[in-house]
């Protein structure tokens, strides 16, 4: 028998894929999203019905399990979805839409919503109350690089300005980045002020924007490159570095071109990766579980839906009625 993990049913029935979906879902008992009432509802089994549809006694509404997921409004197999998280959470550098789509056998525009809803899910939330990185003992790395082409590789317009990416690392943790403006100390300041915890050691290059911010951590080191200085110790920015250079190889590798408007998406995907990493004890079924029980928290899925689907599109207020994955 094979031992692949797409011979799993839920990745080649979708009826197996909709009680995957549901037992982590609806592990407490079915709950209708309309309102809100747990176990009284029944399974619609005419032949007209679609897999999955519930209709709930109280509001007699009809319902699936794919209502304030990710996987709402999408015409797409759930067994595809499924197919997909396992493909981007696997996947280092990521997987482009072209290669879903000849994966899948779904149209190119499908393949590229899927992705982005995927991304979405990915999204660490990161509220008022999100808790910095680092913490007493803990090694912060900070740094920042362009992503974009080179002026020199094309022939008939110049490309796009590039875009600056910052990234903080903790050693033998995770990693946030961030798409910045500019790297002008005020930029920077508000970025790791808020991400970063003050009793921390930070560490980064010579660059003057942080000269005025690393006052304000238990220790501040630099290394200088432009004396060809990289480690000094245990003094260096190789692990913000090594991340950077995942990050280049999936945009230039995989994707090719990302444009600036979803840009901060696709840094949530290698954001969610490298914080997901085997290092860290997380192997790729347990990066896709973390990702399922992720697509119920999607907070701007109104506003990813319009920019997917474009016109005809009619996004819900989902808030208060999200499933929740145990």
């Amino acid at each position: 028998m094979s031992r692949s993990i797409f011979s799993a049913p839920h990745f080649n029935d979708e009826v197996a894929a909709y009680a995957y979906v549901e037992a982590r879902i609806w592990a407490n008992g079915r709950v209708c999203p309309h309102c809100g009432v747990m176990d009284r509802s029944g399974a619609l089994k005419g032949k007209s019905d679609r897999v999955g549809l519930y209709k709930c006694y109280a509001c007699r509404k009809p319902f699936t399990v794919k209502i304030g997921t990710i996987f709402e409004s999408s015409h797409i197999q759930l067994r595809d979805w499924l197919t997909a998280i396992q493909l981007i959470c696997s996947s280092k550098k990521g997987i482009s839409a072209h290669q879903l789509h000849r994966t899948l056998d779904i149209t190119l525009k499908s393949a590229w919503f899927l992705g982005h809803r995927i991304r979405e899910a990915m999204k660490e939330k990161r509220g008022l109350f999100t808790p910095p990185m680092g913490g007493e003992g803990a090694i912060l790395e900070a740094d920042e690089t362009f992503v974009g082409g080179r002026g020199e590789n094309r022939t008939f317009k110049e490309p796009a300005p590039k875009k600056i990416v910052m990234a903080l690392v903790q050693r033998g943790g995770g990693v946030r980045s961030f798409h910045v403006p500019n790297v002008t100390a005020n930029t920077l300041r508000s970025v790791v002020g808020r991400h970063a915890h003050s009793d921390s050691h930070f560490v980064t290059d010579e660059a003057h924007a942080y000269t005025g911010i690393g006052w304000n951590f238990a220790s501040h080191e630099t290394v200088t490159h432009s004396e060809k200085e990289y480690v000094r110790g245990d003094v260096h920015t190789n692990t913000v570095e090594g991340y950077f250079s995942i990050l280049k190889r999936g945009i230039m590798g995989v994707y090719h071109h990302v444009s600036e408007a979803h840009l901060h998406r696709y840094l949530s995907e290698f954001d969610f990766r490298y914080s997901n990493r085997i290092k860290l004890g997380v192997d790729d079924a347990e990066r896709r579980a973390r990702t399922e029980r992720r697509s119920r928290q999607a907070n701007d899925l109104p506003h990813i839906w319009w920019a997917s689907l474009g016109r005809g599109t009619r996004p819900r207020d989902i808030a208060a009625c999200l499933p929740v994955f145990p």
